[in-house]
């Protein structure tokens, strides 16, 4: 085996690099046009960030405003297009992905653009990518703000050809593909809980919590927990670090591959517990706290 390389090429702790290229990505990311939050003003927008960027296989019925046909959210669809719509038994339902082959700076108009467009197309259209205009809806507009998401995670991509349908070989070939490359996931469940996910990466099983909180407030408060040695899910766990995506911060836990995802699900709602009393401290950091911030912050990485 290699010997590991003593130089470490992330940001130092202190050094405020951390902090450094992050003003630089946000700066990019101004320049290129791209919206910070797309799914801000949802209280869905944690668990659409999740299923953007990590949930292998899972769906939700997408609560639509104004629209008759149901709607049901997925985190991919055959061929990563934006929407299609298919039979279901004897109603027509749309479908639309967020893991897409193409997309535009404004992934909550993309979304909105696809909701609109499977109102109104026939069982068996697909859209490729959707193209939002000067006049889509903005997607809170589109999709009810205040409803959370029912999701239903799947171990494969089974879902994609429906119940009864003949299919070619070709796209049995496309899912077995896809079902041998999935990794063991599932939302966590509990008091609390939003947006939770456990996946199960082979060596190592992860905890991501998409959190809805700013990145300053929610990094004071993992300074807080970490300072009184809580930053943890108990036995079998430690912190890795976190990432920004999507504006939002996602804290990040190695776990105990051999314990159920529900074994996780009492320590998380502690954990829970114990980040939201360090939420509510009005108060300047410690010293201690201030040392724990610096280290967190050199843990961070960013997601394009």
């Amino acid at each position: 085996m290699a010997k590991k390389s003593k130089r470490n090429s992330g940001p130092k702790v202190d050094s405020g690099r951390a902090a450094k290229l992050a003003a630089r990505q946000a700066e990019r990311d101004a320049a290129s046009g791209a919206v910070n939050r797309p799914f801000e003003g949802l209280a869905a927008e944690c668990d659409l960030v999740a299923m953007r960027e990590f949930v292998p296989s899972a769906t939700a019925p997408l609560p639509v405003i104004g629209s008759d046909r149901p709607v049901t959210v997925a985190t991919v669809l055959p061929g990563a297009v934006a929407a299609l719509v298919r039979n279901e038994g004897e109603t027509a339902t749309g479908f639309v992905g967020v893991q897409v082959q193409a997309h535009s700076a404004d992934l909550g108009a993309d979304l909105a653009a696809s909701v609109t467009w499977v109102a109104d197309a026939a069982p068996g259209d697909a859209l490729p990518a959707a193209d939002p205009a000067e006049d889509t809806p903005a997607v809170t507009a589109v999709v009810d703000p205040a409803a959370l998401l029912d999701i239903t995670v799947y171990q494969d991509f089974n879902w994609w050809i429906p119940e009864g349908t003949e299919t070619d070989a070709q796209v049995k070939a496309t899912v077995e593909q896809a079902n041998a490359a999935i990794m063991p996931s599932a939302r966590l469940e509990g008091d609390g809980l939003v947006a939770a996910w456990w996946v199960d990466a082979g060596e190592k099983a992860h905890l991501r919590w998409v959190r809805p909180e700013s990145e300053d407030d929610l990094m004071l408060a993992l300074a807080r927990v970490h300072a009184a040695g809580g930053l943890n899910l108990g036995e079998g766990s430690r912190y890795a670090g976190s990432f920004r995506t999507h504006g939002l911060l996602v804290p990040v836990f190695d776990l105990d591959p051999e314990k159920h995802a529900n074994e996780w699900v009492a320590a998380t709602v502690e954990f829970g517990d114990r980040l939201a009393q360090a939420l509510a401290v009005d108060a300047p950091l410690t010293s201690a706290e201030l040392r724990s911030r610096d280290g967190l912050r050199g843990r961070q990485v960013t997601l394009r």
